[in-house]
């Protein structure tokens, strides 16, 4: 199916089971934990590539099969399909061990992953990023950001002040050395006579590193060029992105964001083929709205229907494990999404976790000083006194999580759905109604 997008003027091909896939773009639009790793699978049945952008073992991925659950937080989710090549690209920051542990554990359920392919320029999550990240969390208090304590924050700051170990300076065992050495003696300065912690020993560093070399060296590669390629040989490409776009670094609810930019301008930058190479970006979001850590969040609801969908919706970290504070769907923050993506098309997901409630709300304005607010704030004071403006609809208590058409929905959950696709003008092509990988509506 063909359509025309007006702001791009592109004729672009939708893609799903069957039909083309081309360069698409998968990635969050709330502050992540959408449930991406379901829809990535759902595309990645038809792809030949599946690239990585952006992101750490910081963003958990979880794909169910069956009575299989595979959380994944690292290797890309095409890992599931043969015929699938699963890329990591240098916009992510690698934890060797994390790495390691995926592999091997895929391999033990007869998962092959000798397709993997990781970016030479990608950057390495060294151990002191892992210590400072906590030392630096433990030292702010009351005001913590909530980061997952993985030194994925240390490391991209590393590699913004060009300080980073990459993937190609680990494989020259002098370089490697060097870099190390180098960062060792400022680090554990840092560590030592700042935040009072015990130093790092460079030869316990680089004893415990050699045992990835074998792994490391037969999986890096030049993965710009492979990508390249494979757009001029009409590969179908799916490009993942990890995290959600309120956390991009830039555009987010900063500080209480992640360390990259988790929207769609960096699947470009994170992947190493230019911007004119993608045709469509498909946004994920639930139902309703989730984050886990501190920060803003309007709709939030702390009470028994913020119990309700934390509950039945299973809201907890994959990588983490911590509950995830849960809200009204906002579509102020959904509609920037849009606009700072370009989203074409939704993915609505866990529709089936909202069964079974009288009345479900949607956020459609933020009130502020008397005044209604339907564009997105980007002043802190402004976004930090707001208070969400409702739509009010009537709920549904059948089970849905058998329905594979459409129109067999209850009447109100098509209502539901309808308004969300007609406020943000994009089209929700399709609706998640269970976590395994065949409760799927496609429309």
């Amino acid at each position: 199916k063909s359509f025309y997008t007006s702001e791009m003027h592109v004729l672009s091909i939708v893609v799903i089971q069957g039909e083309k896939l081309s360069t698409t773009i998968v990635l969050g639009a709330q502050w992540g934990d959408e449930g991406k790793g379901k829809v990535t699978d759902f595309f990645a049945s038809k792809a030949d590539l599946v690239v990585r952008f952006q992101g750490g073992n910081n963003a958990g991925h979880t794909i169910v099969i069956g009575d299989e659950k595979f959380a994944l937080s690292m290797v890309p989710s095409g890992v599931m399909y043969e015929s699938c090549t699963p890329v990591i690209g240098s916009g992510c920051v690698i934890d060797f061990e994390v790495l390691k542990n995926e592999i091997e554990t895929l391999n033990n359920k007869n998962i092959d992953t000798t397709k993997l392919k990781l970016s030479y320029n990608a950057h390495i999550i060294m151990p002191y990023h892992k210590i400072l990240d906590e030392l630096i969390e433990e030292s702010l208090g009351d005001k913590k950001i909530g980061t997952t304590k993985k030194g994925i924050g240390p490391c991209y700051g590393d590699k913004i002040q060009r300080k980073g170990i990459r993937i190609q300076d680990f494989l020259s065992e002098d370089k490697f050395n060097e870099r190390l050495k180098n960062n060792l003696e400022e680090k554990n300065q840092i560590i030592e006579k700042i935040y009072g912690g015990t130093p790092i020993k460079f030869d316990e560093v680089v004893n415990e590193y050699k045992k990835y070399k074998e792994l490391i060296s037969s999986i890096a590669e030049d993965t710009s060029l492979f990508i390249s390629n494979s757009v001029k040989e009409n590969k179908e490409i799916l490009f993942e992105g990890a995290q959600g776009t309120l956390l991009d670094i830039d555009h987010g609810t900063y500080p209480f964001v992640t360390s990259s930019n988790t929207s769609a301008g960096n699947a470009a930058t994170g992947s190493g083929i230019g911007p004119l190479n993608f045709e469509q970006v498909v946004g994920v979001t639930k139902a309703y709205i989730s984050r886990v850590g501190t920060g803003p969040f309007i709709t939030e609801q702390e009470n028994e229907i913020g119990d309700y969908m934390i509950e039945k919706g299973a809201e907890f970290g994959t990588v983490t494990g911590r509950r995830r504070r849960c809200g009204w769907l906002d579509l102020v923050s959904l509609r920037y999404s849009k606009r700072i993506n370009s989203l074409s098309q939704l993915f609505i997901t866990k529709l089936d976790v909202l069964s079974g409630l009288e009345e479900i709300k949607v956020c459609v304005g933020y009130k502020f000083e008397d005044k209604k607010i339907t564009d997105y704030p980007l002043i802190d004071e402004i976004l930090d006194e707001c208070e969400p403006v409702y739509e009010s609809f009537g709920g549904w208590d059948e089970d849905i999580s058998k329905i594979r058409k459409y129109d067999a929905l209850p009447e109100n959950a098509k209502k539901y759905i309808e308004f969300i696709e007609e406020f943000i003008d994009v089209p929700i092509k399709y609706i998640s109604v269970g976590p395994e990988r065949n409760q799927n509506i496609i429309r």
